[in-house]
């Protein structure tokens, strides 16, 4: 199933944070993108979930958005993982600067030791440069994603370096804007969903599953109010 965007821009004041089960911020003048099902997600949502008819209204118009671009989207991900939120919005900021432009061809003329002095760690300076080769070079099958299932997409992804499961449905949800993608591996999900739905209970796996059913087919959406209950402000991969 896949979902047709519309551009907004957002302006120039604004700022987005890295939140929990999320990305970096980038650019804040940059053209946004947001999916066609949202409303009628919503909709189902609220008909369905008592916690999602709590929560969405909270939020007014607000919604998942996206910056449309692959590379980036990925590259973004790569950049915050396993750091704090702050650590990973500075070293994002030094990093974006160092190429003209974010595009595969531009990161590969990169120095390691720019890289390295931007804070990336070794080990994500190689995981970079393996995802910029694999754009580069066409392994990638970016053309035919639109029309590929889910598990199609996941599976190409992960067999980039530094790209888990997570990071694929991350993917899926902020570039592709699929519609019903459950991240289960998110610590931010399922502490929503305990905190939401269990009184602050831990929950597992399978807790959380069980309580998206009542979700589908509109999981996406569920899990970006779920990650609101827990910090207000959106981000946009």
């Amino acid at each position: 199933m896949k979902a047709a965007a519309t551009g907004i821009a957002l302006p120039a004041e604004t700022v987005l944070p890295l939140v929990p089960g999320q990305g970096v911020a980038a650019d804040p003048q940059a053209v946004l993108q947001v999916p066609d099902f949202w409303s009628e997600g919503c909709r189902h949502l609220v008909k369905k979930d008592r916690v999602m008819k709590r929560l969405i209204p909270q939020f007014g118009n607000a919604c998942l958005q996206s910056r449309g671009d692959a590379f980036t989207t990925l590259a973004r991900s790569i950049v915050g993982q396993q750091i704090s939120v702050k650590a990973a919005q500075a070293v994002w900021d030094r990093f974006m600067h160092l190429p003209a432009q974010m595009s595969p061809e531009h990161v590969l003329k990169l120095r390691v030791d720019d890289m390295r002095a931007a804070g990336l760690s070794a080990r994500k300076v190689e995981y970079l440069v393996d995802l910029a080769l694999k754009f580069s070079n066409g392994v990638l099958h970016t053309d035919q994603w639109q029309g590929m299932d889910d598990e199609d997409i996941i599976a190409e992804l992960v067999a980039i370096r530094g790209v888990g499961r997570w990071t694929a449905e991350i993917f899926l949800m902020f570039h592709l804007l699929r519609p019903n993608v459950l991240p289960l591996d998110d610590a931010g999900l399922i502490k929503g969903i305990s905190e939401c739905y269990f009184s602050g209970d831990p929950v597992s796996r399978s807790d959380a599953r069980e309580v998206a059913m009542a979700w589908a087919p509109y999981r996406t959406v569920a899990t970006w109010y779920i990650w609101r209950s827990l910090e207000p402000l959106p981000v946009a991969y």
